[in-house]
């Protein structure tokens, strides 16, 4: 089978990093698109060793010329872009008093722009082609929004509310190009040593806490069976739940435990704040961040989404044989 061409903006760390090395183990050759120069180095380093073909462009999402530059890019050197993973982010743990104008534009353009210039990056090629996911990484936080990331919740909202938009948009011209999005929980990567944080403590993941490979495989199963959306980890379920039920509950619970359950005592590194500047162009931080010891390399609901059919077929079999055997005992 020849090789496709995926991006993934935001490649370098975390959850993008991990999706880089899951598509390429899958036989994808993989663009990535990020700031940090060690970063990328070192994704692209990880798609050759699965013997595939790496990309690395420098490129700051929030600038829609620079991914429109990029995705030519892709085009000229991979092939065409089957596969857009928008995952870029910046953000922070911070009160909303405290963060400034000017930070709260900067987390926003990358958060929220930048996969509205992914979008449209990737659908000025794969419209004309009538073929290509874009998969859109979002949060639980899109639904429900906590304490202390009133940037990123609202960037992650927004991003929701655009994706569903361009997916009906797409539907009544009777296109073949997905937009799907990823729901996902808290994760062990390096996003929480780079954040800007206005906090005493260092920032962490709402417990519990998932590996960043599990998110991955959630997006890679997208790319060849796109949906319209797809849950990852239990507490993005009885998040998104939650907040559809008992939003009035889920304020009170999060103003009693949201601001300390986002901050840990441990000592922990920090790398500064990545809002404006990479904190990957020196050295590479890899998928995990430091609480691998409490992660979750596993997760049932996404586990069970990625393999409904299955379960359905087997639910049915199960069904069928237990009718036949009523019917026997009656006969």
């Amino acid at each position: 089978m020849a090789s496709r061409t995926a991006v993934v903006t935001g490649g370098t760390a975390g959850v993008g990093r991990a999706t880089v090395r899951e598509l390429a183990a899958k036989g994808w050759d993989v663009a990535v698109l990020a700031r940090g120069r060690a970063g990328l180095d070192g994704a692209v380093a990880d798609v050759e060793a699965a013997g595939q073909r790496g990309l690395a462009l420098v490129c700051d999402v929030a600038d829609h010329e620079a991914v429109e530059a990029a995705a030519e890019r892709v085009e000229s050197e991979l092939g065409p872009i089957a596969l857009w993973v928008n995952n870029a982010f910046v953000g922070s743990l911070a009160r909303f008093w405290d963060t400034t104008p000017e930070e709260y534009r900067q987390m926003t353009e990358t958060t929220y722009f930048g996969q509205v210039n992914g979008t449209r990056a990737a659908l000025r090629h794969m419209r004309p082609r009538d073929a290509g996911v874009v998969v859109n990484v979002g949060s639980a936080m899109s639904h429900r929004s906590i304490p202390l990331q009133s940037a990123y919740c609202g960037a992650k909202h927004a991003v929701k509310g655009f994706s569903e938009s361009v997916l009906t948009e797409l539907k009544e011209e009777g296109s073949k190009v997905r937009v799907s999005q990823v729901m996902l929980p808290g994760l062990n990567t390096p996003q929480f040593d780079w954040n800007l944080s206005k906090m005493p403590q260092h920032p962490q993941p709402v417990p519990p806490v998932y590996a960043p490979e599990v998110a991955a495989r959630a997006i890679a199963f997208l790319a060849d069976h796109p949906r319209r959306m797809i849950w990852v980890g239990l507490p993005t379920v009885y998040t998104i739940l939650g907040e559809r039920v008992a939003p009035w509950f889920v304020d009170y619970y999060l103003a009693k435990t949201g601001v300390d359950g986002q901050q840990t005592s441990e000592q922990l590194p920090r790398h500064g704040s990545n809002v404006e500047v990479p904190r990957d162009e020196d050295a590479d931080r890899g998928a995990s961040g430091p609480f691998g010891d409490r992660s979750i390399g596993w997760d049932v609901w996404s586990e069970a989404s990625m393999r409904r059919g299955a379960l359905a077929g087997a639910v049915a079999g199960v069904g069928a044989a237990l009718g036949a055997v009523a019917l026997l005992r009656r006969r």
